[in-house]
């Protein structure tokens, strides 16, 4: 254990001679680096691997100080951010609670349309998770097939599943801690995916680019590089919203990033303007629909595991 966090948090210059550069220069470490000027640089896996802990730390931290806080000052502690530290101006605070009340008035609305119509519909199916959730709500002491069957539905394995989650997902919406649980929870797990997902983001980008005489593994060093900035770039901006809160600071963050991976691909793979314009825009477009896979996976996963 000693001998990996001193690998994980041995800042030599190394450490310096990487983050410098590629701060600044988008996609100069990872040529470099594949050009055979190793000894300068930190190793892209192990550098990934200390920043994205760094950045996850950070977030307990800053979570961890505002649940403190909000306590001595006698306030209930936020559970509603997946990342803790962003906040919203009190003016669209004032708006949110408008919306909440117009939401919990829609869903009352709901409540009493699903008690009076429970074959209530979508795309011609029964919506019997909502069903399930009234009926717990009203007889928590009945067994799962005992439910089903006064419900009407079949006993197959996912009805089984989603009935026997219904106590957990009235819980989540009627007490804030807990879905405060699985939130760090899946945050846990979001963590261990990307670091999965990564690898198997390479395989798409060795596609688009199937045509450049590079192999797997300098495909795989880019990537990592890139998320690398992706946490170190989120990192600062976290921080800067955390101690002075910002508005809309999320989106010029993204901008910040958008243009640095695009910079960064025109770079590292040495192609002109137009050819990189549209491989970025293919790139983007299957991490997107890949992510948003992954992410729907490991929420599940998280869900299922709670």
């Amino acid at each position: 254990m000693h001998y990996v966090f001193n690998g994980l948090f041995n800042f030599d210059a190394k450490f310096w001679t990487t983050i410098i550069p590629l701060l600044i220069k988008p996609g100069e470490v990872s040529k470099n680096y594949i050009a055979g000027k190793r000894q300068r640089y930190s190793n892209p896996f192990q550098f990934y691997l200390t920043v994205s802990l760094i950045f996850f730390l950070i977030i307990g931290f800053t979570k961890s100080y505002n649940d403190f806080n909000n306590f001595r000052e006698g306030k209930k502690t936020s559970n509603n951010n997946f990342l803790p530290g962003i906040h919203i101006n009190l003016e669209k605070e004032k708006d949110s609670i408008n919306n909440l009340k117009e939401v919990d008035s829609l869903l009352t609305t709901l409540k009493d349309s699903i008690t009076k119509k429970p074959f209530l519909k979508v795309a011609g199916k029964e919506i019997k998770i909502i069903k399930m959730l009234n009926f717990h709500k009203k007889n928590p002491q009945v067994y799962v097939d005992d439910a089903l069957d006064s419900l009407a539905i079949n006993k197959s394995f996912s009805n089984r599943f989603w009935y026997s989650r219904t106590k957990l997902i009235n819980t989540i919406l009627t007490d804030s801690s807990v879905a405060k649980k699985l939130n760090k929870q899946l945050l846990s797990y979001s963590s261990i995916a990307l670091f999965i997902l990564l690898p198997l983001f390479t395989l798409f980008l060795r596609f688009i680019y199937i045509r450049r005489k590079f192999t797997y593994v300098e495909h795989l060093i880019f990537v990592f590089h890139t998320q690398t900035f992706f946490f170190l770039l989120f990192s600062i901006f976290y921080l800067i919203n955390f101690f002075k809160e910002t508005v809309n600071y999320m989106s010029f963050f993204a901008l910040v990033f958008l243009l640095y991976l695009y910079l960064a691909m025109k770079n590292f793979y040495g192609q002109g303007y137009f050819k990189t314009l549209i491989k970025y825009i293919f790139a983007n477009i299957l991490f997107v629909i890949f992510t948003s896979l992954g992410a729907l996976f490991i929420s599940f996963i998280a869900f299922a595991l709670f």
